[in-house]
């Protein structure tokens, strides 16, 4: 009996010691800023400080400065990824779509949190009648719903692109007919950009209306949330003749090689695990040795100038923050909405197709793609590792311990609780006459303070047919092309090079089982191809 007191008042005493640390770690903040910076298409490994070759020395300083995370997901899509992230849930695929009046987004929940909020960049969840695209430039004004467009979903104020990628120098460039042709969706608040100045490039301008917010708002007691998110490195392959020239040379090792010095400096970093490996080739990439070098070195030289460019912008905005007085009260979060992209649209034939102007469509293709997301197996829409792992960073000084990695499995649902939790409100359980669905997502906070902590009994995947679930150290795996269960231990095979699918039968049934629950659960009967 004095023993169970005991106990008791031990756990209680450790209860109130949470309590009161993690009250203080919030109040040390005085609710702080909060920056979400996401990228487009871009490998787990391409970034400097996650082992590539880019020169990235502004997010450098933010992992240098601040937490890189290891397994961090994302859902492998572009939309799926911002309709999770905008949500806390994750994505639904009924009728309806993925933004519903049953669900509050990251901007409606941080106003009632008493923020000032604002997005730039790509939205892609907006739905309109009829196709998004235009023949002319701001075509879709009068067709779009209200209720999926971010100015009127919680966001003081908005610029970019409304739906997918665009031409990064002159967004009024229509489509080649291969991507269906047509001119994207461009606006401001709730009107169109229909023109543009001489010497545009996005992710310059994405930064400039986000380094607006931080002036405007820096200038009001209420603190800011801003969502910047730019389509770099997403094709069209477009950057700026002198950042280009940086990386013209530098990729003629090939991508198999490139894979092999990623994964070493991974290891060097300390960020892959014992048991990481690099994976086996990818059935879509082809030989280096038959490929125009030439061609493909230019390919990826402007794609890495892209990523080169987002990181110079990210160093304005850390200029502007300092500028403004808010760079020690302001966490900023970085990461990508999907792996590397095998995509080819156009197809890479070198006597036609010129990476880098405003004037063609280039995209890196499959083999640049998977050596992307090194040392994982695949890439964007597919949901082994090299599709859903994200490089992702955290930044707050002074509450974020400084130069760590945490290997914790996140996922991107977590971002809206942990935004939440740090802004000192709820959830909301409704929302203008609406009841909202229950946020699916956990909160973060623990592992921003340094923890190792396990935040899911289960997370779960689907996109173009290809499924996962993991639960605890197992993941099971259905690659649409190859249509069979996998099943790998990650603990020690966090590269998947071992499906133990044969071995573990009974797994395998309960694991599907498990999937098929959450499959009805985001809607997905109607999209299941393959039966149960």
């Amino acid at each position: 009996m004095a023993h169970s007191r005991s106990h008791r008042l031990i756990v209680l005493f450790c209860t109130f010691c949470f309590l009161c640390s993690t009250e203080a770690f919030l109040q040390a903040a005085d609710k702080p800023n909060i920056i979400l910076i996401m990228c487009d298409d871009m490998g787990y490994s391409d970034i400097g400080c996650y082992g590539g070759e880019v020169e990235t020395p502004n997010l450098n300083r933010l992992a240098r400065e601040g937490m890189r995370f290891t397994q961090f997901y994302n859902n492998a899509k572009c939309t799926t990824t911002r309709a999770s992230i905008l949500t806390g849930l994750y994505p639904r695929f009924g009728k309806g779509g993925h933004m519903r009046q049953n669900m509050v987004t990251l901007g409606e929940a941080m106003k009632v949190a008493g923020y000032q909020t604002g997005l730039s960049g790509k939205w892609h969840l907006m739905r309109t009648k009829g196709y998004a695209k235009s023949k002319t430039a701001g075509g879709w004004i009068d067709r779009y719903d209200k209720t999926t467009h971010p100015f009127f979903r919680g966001f003081d104020s908005y610029y970019g692109v409304l739906d997918g990628c665009c031409n990064f120098f002159d967004p009024t460039i229509s489509d080649p007919p291969y991507k269906k042709a047509g001119i994207r969706s461009f606006g401001q608040d709730d009107k169109a950009v229909t023109e543009f100045k001489h010497g545009y490039y996005t992710t310059d301008a994405f930064t400039d209306h986000t380094l607006d917010m931080i002036q405007r708002y820096s200038k009001e007691e209420k603190p800011f949330f801003i969502h910047l998110c730019y389509t770099a490195p997403h094709y069209p392959l477009h950057a700026k003749p002198e950042d280009i020239a940086k990386y013209v040379g530098k990729f003629k090792m090939g991508w198999e090689q490139m894979r092999k010095d990623r994964w070493k400096r991974l290891q060097e970093m300390g960020l892959a695990g014992e048991n990481w490996s690099l994976s086996e080739g990818d059935s879509h990439a082809y030989a280096w040795e038959t490929a125009n070098h030439d061609f493909e070195d230019l390919r990826m030289a402007v794609y890495a100038a892209m990523i080169d460019s987002m990181d110079q912008n990210i160093g304005r905005i850390m200029t502007t923050l300092k500028e403004t007085g808010q760079l020690d009260n302001t966490l900023i979060l970085f990461l990508s909405d999907n792996g590397g992209c095998s995509e080819e649209p156009g197809g890479r034939d070198p006597k036609i197709r010129k990476p880098g102007p405003k004037d063609d469509y280039v995209a890196v293709g499959p083999a640049w793609g998977w050596a992307q997301n090194s040392p994982f197996r695949r890439y964007k829409s597919w949901v082994h590792e090299g599709g859903i792992s994200t490089p992702c960073i955290a930044w707050w000084p002074g509450k974020v311990p400084a130069d760590t990695i945490n290997r914790s499995p996140a996922h991107i649902i977590d971002l809206m609780p942990t935004f939440l939790e740090i802004a000192g409100t709820e959830y909301p359980q409704t929302y203008q006459g609406h009841e909202i669905l229950p946020v699916e997502g956990t909160s973060m906070l623990a592992l921003l303070r340094g923890e190792q902590k396990t935040l899911h009994d289960s997370l779960a995947w689907f996109w173009s047919g290809n499924r996962a679930l993991r639960q605890g150290p197992w993941k099971l795996v259905w690659d649409s092309q190859v249509k069979e269960w996998e099943l790998y231990d990650i603990s020690a095979d966090r590269c998947e090079t071992k499906n133990l699918a044969a071995a573990h039968p009974d797994r395998v049934k309960q694991m599907s089982d498990d999937w098929f629950v959450w499959a009805e659960k985001v809607e997905l009967g109607s999209k299941l191809k393959e039966q149960k």
